[in-house]
């Protein structure tokens, strides 16, 4: 019995032998608890460091990212996209096929080739179309109007001076008679004085104006065949690259209709017709590629490439004398729109006569002089000329005219061909001789000058982003040697 209460014993002290232990794991845990604690003291002291520094800095942590992102949009928009034009159709040359010339960077580049998406833009909070073409099944039976529109009347005949008993014609060298005249004028424009230009500016149902193609021995000659074709058209979309300067790039987005109606031509010369030979695109035995009917140009009248495209950028009507509506675009775009429907929403629906884009970034003539002096696009002295001659003659310094923006930019054109458009766009082209060739300093010039023509219809920028897509110059022209 003592024995059993013995064991009982060793049993309690066997129990009481585990307190130590268990004493000393609370210990450690209490010893283990005060360790955490100064753990967690330091995140905290770390977590307010850390909150401190955001109130500090939280304008960098938001600006870094954004002007990033900024730099990278920026070099992608400031790429510009090339044109393989390819059996007239465009087609993008694969990386190491014959004849192709272009790293595959710039296979990368074509981004904006071939787009067919709508341009929009926010009116009345609403997003809507910047322009509002027909659909595709209206412009199937869109009919142009022929005749004369009343403000035409105004002029109801235009004349164009030439050579025919003039002194002018006598010369057979337009580069010898224009070192004699110290002017661009030569055998292609005539000698226009500054009488002349003063009495050109005043409407009379009789205009004599001059025009180009003033002589025989001007230059700017076409073929037989070419002016064949030309006389037969009626609606006329044309382009240029003189001087090897851009590709060819094929309209797209047009109707059927269109197709049978109008007629699309590109203006080269013998420098860009060699210099897409080599690239392989060759004009086709009907003297097409693609959907352009390809005119080529020798002799022509100037060494200055740009003011050689001016001519059929700016006399259309002499070009295609019986069309009735033209549509103009720069070498560097891509028509891509139905040239019918442009037509009915430009001019017919706003009952316009020209219709063309407002200035992306600026609207005085003379704030562009300087930013055409600043980027190098014509020296000091020709834009100071000219400025200081339209300052004589009072053109205001006004960002509104007719209530639009003052100032235009011209690489789409769209206009009827009435005697007063006819005229208005005469004296532009007299304008870039005499001065510079950087048209939009002129054109507010002439309209202002003009006065009658009103109906002009100045489109925002983003219905220019919708009638083409902008590939920017491919290369730089050659100018032609004398």
């Amino acid at each position: 019995m003592s024995s059993s209460i013995f064991n009982n014993n060793s049993i309690s002290i066997s129990v009481s032998d585990d307190d130590p232990d268990e004493q000393g794991r609370m210990r450690v845990r209490v010893r283990r608890k005060r360790k955490k604690h100064g753990d967690q003291r330091g995140q905290t002291e770390c977590t307010q460091l850390l909150i401190r520094w955001f109130v500090k800095y939280w304008i960098l942590l938001v600006f870094l990212p954004a002007a990033a992102l900024l730099i990278f949009e920026a070099t992608r928009i400031g790429k510009k996209p090339g044109l393989a034009v390819n059996s007239g159709v465009n087609e993008m040359k694969k990386p190491g096929s014959l004849g192709n010339k272009e790293p595959i960077s710039k296979v990368k580049e074509l981004s904006n080739l071939n787009r067919l998406d709508p341009t929009t833009h926010v009116v009345g909070g609403v997003r809507e179309r910047c322009l509002k073409i027909l659909p595709a099944e209206e412009l199937e039976h869109v009919e142009l109007p022929l005749t004369e529109e009343s403000s035409s009347n105004l002029v109801k005949r235009l004349v164009y001076l030439s050579d025919q008993g003039t002194p002018y014609g006598a010369g057979d060298s337009t580069d010898s008679w224009q070192r004699i005249n110290d002017t661009r004028f030569n055998l292609f424009t005539g000698h226009q004085t500054m009488d002349e230009r003063e009495k050109s500016f005043k409407v009379n149902e009789t205009a004599v104006i001059h025009c180009g193609f003033y002589s025989e021995n001007g230059g700017f000659k076409i073929s037989d065949e070419d002016k064949s074709y030309m006389q037969s058209c009626k609606v006329a979309v044309s382009t240029c690259a003189f001087g090897g300067g851009d590709d060819l790039y094929q309209p797209i987005g047009m109707s059927e209709a269109s197709l049978k109606k109008v007629c699309y031509v590109a203006f080269w010369d013998e420098i860009t017709l060699a210099a897409q030979e080599l690239q392989g695109n060759k004009i086709g035995d009907d003297g097409f590629i693609g959907k352009w009917r390809i005119v080529i140009v020798k002799n022509l009248p100037f060494v200055d490439q740009r003011l050689n495209g001016k001519i059929p950028k700016m006399l259309p009507h002499r070009l295609f004398p019986h069309a009735k509506y033209s549509i103009w675009v720069d070498s560097k775009s891509q028509f891509r729109r139905d040239p019918l429907g442009v037509i009915e929403a430009l001019l017919l629906r706003t009952n316009s006569v020209l219709a063309i884009s407002e200035h992306g970034a600026r609207s005085s003539v003379y704030d562009e002089a300087k930013a055409v002096v600043r980027k190098h696009k014509a020296t000091p002295e020709e834009v100071e000329v000219q400025i200081t001659q339209y300052r004589k003659d009072g053109l205001p310094a006004d960002k509104r005219f007719n209530g639009r923006k003052a100032l235009n930019e011209a690489s789409v054109i769209v206009r009827e061909h009435t005697n007063l458009t006819n005229m208005l766009m005469c004296l532009w082209f007299n304008e870039v001789v005499r001065f510079t060739s950087r048209d939009q300093l002129s054109f507010p010039y002439v309209l202002w000058r003009l006065k009658v023509v009103k109906n002009i219809n100045a489109f925002p920028v983003c219905t220019r982003k919708d009638l083409v897509n902008s590939m920017g110059h491919i290369r730089k022209a050659k100018p032609l040697t004398n």
